[in-house]
């Protein structure tokens, strides 16, 4: 933990164990993969912990996921597959995240990951890479809805659910929200057919349709800039179901371009209230953000489905603390005149300098240099050796 919550430029079992004064990282190594500890246990303290700190009754899920580009095809859950990580497809591994987002701070409280396909059909290769027995295809939204069920099994107070377009396409997601009495603010395509009294009809085309009057300046919450102010508008659909349905429309004042978001709530309530949880879906993107660039959610090297949740959780926990520290040191200390509130980022920085502290002396700095050349030096001779290998057949032709 105090290797992740470390300044380390890349964090992983060879760059921790050194930092904090191991003599190699065969006990790190042991952590993820063979110790005895349970993962899934640790991230429900995790979501406790979170709550205890966090917890409102106004309280927002939002889930979305994100991709970690790899090399080779032996890392689980790797294929090319698109990621927003990256922009497009790539070979990659694509994990869902949960966030749990209210307002005295947000963290993110779970994770699942995604298997392709061309995984869950190949037993061969889910043995090799550890993935229990009986776990079967599920798609993003099927893994975002179990996760939001066990935080809302676990008492987590949450009002709204939200979510990227991903999310809101899906009925059966929307469905199963509905029937908890749980409301969501979750982003369609533009194409996303709305439901009237005639026939279904496309987002876009619906909102063409809107007279001026329909629409309203409203921020969806302040930004690094200042506030962000939208025109909004709102259309009920889906009457006579109980509850309340609506068609939420986004609109760009500078350029004009539109979003669209399917919403539900069990009870009426205002505009500004789907607004502000449309605002909140940003927050997971801030979670992956610190988790990534403070935490070293991104950097394990790591191919087994044993360790790489256990080091997911383990990053996820390191960002809850210093999303929890910062909350508490905010409200203990007001931010004096004339400097910005404390942030993550330099949390992070005054904890690693003031009391974690790096072990390093000139006896140690030199093992490690050694460890590493006599590590990759074995490496590239078993490298060169399986390439001599392949190539014989070849030679002897």
């Amino acid at each position: 933990m105090l290797g992740l919550l470390s300044g380390l430029d890349r964090k992983n079992c060879w760059t921790i164990a050194e930092h904090r004064g191991e003599v190699s990282p065969d006990g790190l190594q042991h952590l993820l993969s063979r110790a005895k500890w349970d993962a899934d246990s640790v991230r429900d303290d995790l979501r406790d912990y979170v709550v205890d700190a966090f917890g409102d009754p106004a309280g927002i899920l939002v889930v979305d996921e994100t991709g970690d580009v790899k090399k080779g095809e032996h890392t689980v859950g790797t294929q090319r597959q698109y990621t927003g990580t990256a922009g497009r497809i790539e070979n990659a591994q694509v994990a869902v995240y949960l966030t749990y987002a209210a307002p005295r701070g947000h963290a993110l409280i779970d994770r699942a990951l995604y298997l392709p396909r061309s995984w869950t059909d190949d037993p061969v290769r889910l043995a090799d890479a550890g993935v229990p027995a009986g776990v079967e295809f599920a798609t993003k939204t099927a893994l975002a809805a179990k996760m939001i069920g066990a935080a809302l099994d676990a008492g987590v107070p949450a009002r709204f659910v939200a979510g990227d377009e991903v999310y809101g396409n899906d009925s059966k997601l929307r469905s199963a929200l509905v029937d908890r009495r749980v409301g969501y603010v979750l982003a369609v395509s533009c194409d996303h057919r709305t439901p009237s009294p005639d026939v279904p009809v496309r987002a876009d085309l619906l909102a063409d349709t809107l007279p001026a009057k329909s629409w309203q300046t409203l921020s969806a919450g302040a930004g690094t800039k200042g506030p962000r102010y939208y025109s909004w508008a709102l259309i009920r659909i889906r009457p006579d179901e109980p509850g309340r349905h609506w068609l939420l429309l986004r609109r760009n004042i500078s350029t004009g371009e539109m979003a669209y978001y399917r919403c539900y709530s069990p009870r009426p309530v205002p505009l500004a209230a789907l607004v502000r949880v449309a605002g909140q879906r940003w927050k997971i993107e801030e979670s992956f953000q610190t988790a990534k660039g403070q935490a070293g959610l991104d950097e394990h090297q790591v191919r087994r489905w044993c360790s790489w949740h256990r080091w997911s959780t383990l990053a996820m926990l390191a960002m809850a603390f210093l999303a929890v520290t910062t909350a508490a040191e905010k409200h203990r200390h007001p931010t004096p005149a004339g400097l910005i509130p404390l942030t993550i980022n330099e949390l992070r920085r005054l904890f690693d300098a003031l009391v974690a502290g790096a072990v390093a002396t000139r006896e140690h700095i030199i093992h490690w240099s050694t460890w590493r050349r006599k590590h990759q030096a074995t490496a590239r001779e078993c490298h060169y050796h399986r390439r001599s290998e392949d190539l014989q057949p070849q030679l002897r032709l």
